[in-house]
């Protein structure tokens, strides 16, 4: 049974176009779903999947506490794993076409306001290599709101001066261009030229902008560290992660009044919907306004 889950991972890997991290969260479903086929309902053919042992895999993983969002990405895996067997002739019905999709309340994002966001950067010194390269990620993740993964991935040919632009790839191996303003720019050419060279020992063959003490491409664990780290040293309480700074991008974009377009691209959203949970947090700006300052409130 094993056999057919491998050889459908290859096929994605060639040509699903996902990024690294989806592909991954695919197959820890995968891997669970079978797991839970073998060992627990003792069946080892694919083939002889039912509807009714789908749905025993998803009461499973609901018991386990897991969220409506993974929940539904795992239905999804499995339903398209059936859909390539089917393709495959290996089976002629999909035993998951029926399942329904647990429904997502989508959760408001957290962010940091405008003066949390001061706070933190102004609490990183400026006189320590491994401080200056701190602040620079940082602003990167506000100032041009990159996922954690896309700036760890940042080459330095990536940042193009001239224009003032930053070449992103994102999910899906999907190409943007995100604007970076001139003092961001500045200090992150300060790092690159300055401190950078320590860190990548001269050696050509690194690329990587942002590199750790034995110049390693810097992971998303290590960036989720290295912010707790700092929000702590600033006495900010809020629970965040790198994402926060993302979110806080383009939550204030939209407070100051950009198009929803403009952030959906500078984003790299492919749905527009998508963006559209930061009008949300927008609006509770405006009633948050509203209660402090009328008088009538």
């Amino acid at each position: 049974m094993k056999h057919f889950l491998e050889q459908y991972k290859i096929k994605l890997k060639v040509s699903s176009g996902k990024s690294e991290n989806t592909m991954q969260s695919y197959f820890r479903d995968l891997n669970q779903y079978h797991s839970f086929l073998d060992t627990e309902l003792k069946i080892k053919s694919i083939k002889n999947v039912t509807l009714g042992n789908i749905r025993s895999y998803i009461r499973f993983l609901n018991d386990r506490g897991m969220s409506a969002n993974s929940i539904k990405r795992a239905i999804s895996s499995i339903r398209n794993y059936h859909n390539y067997l089917i393709e495959e002739k290996k089976m002629k019905d999909n035993p998951a076409y029926h399942i329904k999709t647990p429904k997502v309340n989508r959760k408001l994002p957290k962010i940091l306001t405008v003066q949390e966001i001061d706070i933190i950067f102004d609490s990183i010194p400026n006189d320590d290599p491994m401080a200056i390269r701190d602040q620079n990620i940082f602003e990167l993740l506000y100032s041009c709101g990159l996922r954690v993964t896309e700036l760890c991935d940042l080459k330095k040919d990536d940042v193009r001066v001239d224009s003032g632009l930053i070449h992103v790839k994102g999910k899906g191996e999907k190409i943007r261009y995100v604007p970076i303003g001139p003092i961001v720019l500045k200090n992150l050419m300060s790092y690159i030229n300055d401190v950078r060279p320590s860190l990548s020992k001269g050696d050509p063959k690194v690329k990587e902008v942002f590199l750790s003490r034995n110049s390693k491409k810097l992971t998303r664990m290590m960036i989720w560290i290295l912010l707790k780290k700092w929000t702590k040293n600033a006495n900010i309480t809020k629970d965040i992660s790198p994402h926060t700074l993302r979110h806080s991008f383009a939550t204030h974009l939209l407070e100051g009044g950009a198009d929803l377009r403009s952030v959906q691209e500078m984003l790299g959203h492919a749905d527009i919907t998508t963006t559209e949970i930061y009008t949300h947090l927008d609006k509770e700006h405006l009633k948050q306004v509203h209660r402090d300052f009328h008088p009538r409130f």
